[in-house]
């Protein structure tokens, strides 16, 4: 019998940990090639382990709730065979890894080297389980392991959060916690993605106190909604939020559309909605614009070379998730159509992959489904710019024509585009919003597709 290493797999240029949801296989049990070993959920998207062996579980190394790192042995199948195994395949996930990361930041594998010998330093003889972030705050505050064993957690099975860390740190720091950790609080991102922490808000000075009557329901938030709401308050206290405004006729689209919908649909056996020709037309906005398409790290401007759009797509839980359209550019509006009703799909039924909710570059959110005819988007960093498109009305216009001004019922919607303002001005702001909307003012009623 030999012994196989099954490593956390490498799930996304960005994604760096994830946390074991369900242990699908029990030890002892009998695994199939491709069998789902355990479930996983990254800070975007749940996903499923599956077996690249036949065998027997013998060993889980991670317990329910507890944060794996990419690249990490999380559980031992035991195999035919002489030697004890670990794939080639396997091992290159890990190399992937490691060449993914940017060469280019200062002090960056210093900062790693450092970080991992305080972790084996400090937290070795502890029983407790510890995530990664929590280590490297403890750390930065210089608390010994006895002090960090005291504290009460608020995670599963009592596990010490980072939430539940810095409110003690800031009450222990007499109401404000120091520099460094707040930096750690709010940077702990990928850092293939870097955002600028010395711009962020101090900790809280204390936990507000909330009066409950006898009718009040208090309802925990659950691990999808805490996350979107650390990132959204991350995100306003990163970007300077500007937001701009258009007003479009968009009424050859409309009527472009409600002509070829029925022969789309049965020649591609796909509904052609608005969204795919949104997608298009912020596609070859950022094409004029390209400095749209950027992030910040510090003081540089990071201008990406592919446009990836995001889609703001609602789950039935109420919450959000942001599946990915990579390349958009390249593709033609019926492989547009084909992208956005398959993300949007298995966006419903939590089947997205990890990759697919990663790598953006701009976003585009549809308030208009929910019958609002405009919103002021926040950023999704570390992006610069987000495009909210409100519901489409008839309202009376003026036209203008050869022989006068008349009025007629038109299709109008508004645009908004919410900015950073550190690197996007008003100009390229106002220019880019009113670019997308002339795209959709000018849509070819005789349009082939």
């Amino acid at each position: 019998m030999a012994q196989y290493e099954l490593l956390l797999p490498k799930m996304g240029e960005s994604v760096a940990e994830a946390t074991v949801i369900k242990w699908v296989k029990q030890i002892g049990d009998s695994i199939d090639l491709d069998d789902t070993i355990l479930e996983i959920a990254t800070d975007k998207v749940d996903s499923e382990v599956p077996s690249p062996v036949a065998g027997k579980l013998v060993k889980q190394l991670f317990k329910e709730d507890e944060v794996a790192q990419v690249g990490d042995v999380i559980a031992i199948i035991e195999t035919e065979g002489g030697n004890d195994v670990k794939t080639e395949e396997a091992a290159q996930q890990i190399l992937v890894v490691e060449e993914e990361q940017p060469q280019d930041i200062p002090g960056l594998a210093e900062l790693q080297q450092e970080k991992t010998s305080e972790v084996q330093a400090d937290f070795a003889s502890s029983d407790r389980f510890y995530s990664p972030l929590v280590k490297s705050i403890a750390s930065q505050e210089n608390i010994s392991i006895e002090e960090l064993d005291s504290i009460k957690g608020s995670g599963a099975d009592g596990r010490l959060n980072k939430d539940d860390l810095l409110n003690y740190i800031s009450n222990r720091n007499g109401g404000q916690a120091n520099a460094s950790t707040t930096n750690l609080n709010v940077s702990n991102q990928p850092y293939a993605e870097p955002i600028a922490a010395s711009k962020q808000a101090p900790v809280a000075t204390k936990t507000s106190t909330t009066s409950v009557s006898g009718g009040d329901e208090i309802i925990e938030m659950d691990r999808m909604r805490k996350l979107i709401a650390d990132h959204m308050v991350m995100s306003k206290t990163t970007s300077p939020h500007v937001t701009s405004f258009v007003e479009a006729d968009v009424t050859n689209m409309v009527l472009w559309r409600n002509k070829v919908k029925n022969s789309f649909e049965k020649r591609e056996n796909e509904k052609i909605t608005f969204t795919p020709i949104f997608v298009e037309a912020v596609a070859k906005a950022i094409k004029d614009f390209p400095m749209i398409n950027v992030s910040v790290n510090g003081t540089q401007i990071i201008k990406k070379r592919d446009i990836n759009i995001g889609m703001a797509a609602a789950l039935p839980s109420g919450n959000l998730i942001v599946p990915v359209i990579k390349n958009a550019d390249q593709l033609n509006l019926v492989g547009l159509t084909k992208a956005v009703n398959d993300l949007a799909a298995r966006a419903r039924i939590s089947k997205l992959k990890p990759d697919e909710t990663q790598g953006g570059t701009f976003t585009l959110t549809n308030v208009g489904s929910f019958g609002n005819v405009m919103g002021t988007p926040i950023i999704n960093q570390p992006q610069v710019a987000i495009l909210a498109v409100g519901a489409i009305k008839k309202k009376p216009a003026v036209l203008e024509t050869e022989h006068g001004d008349v009025i007629a019922i038109r299709h109008m919607m508004f645009l908004s585009l919410s900015y950073d303002h550190r690197v996007v001005d008003g100009s390229l702001g106002g220019i880019f919003i009113r670019r997308v909307a002339d795209y959709l003012e000018n849509w070819d009623f005789n349009r082939e597709i």
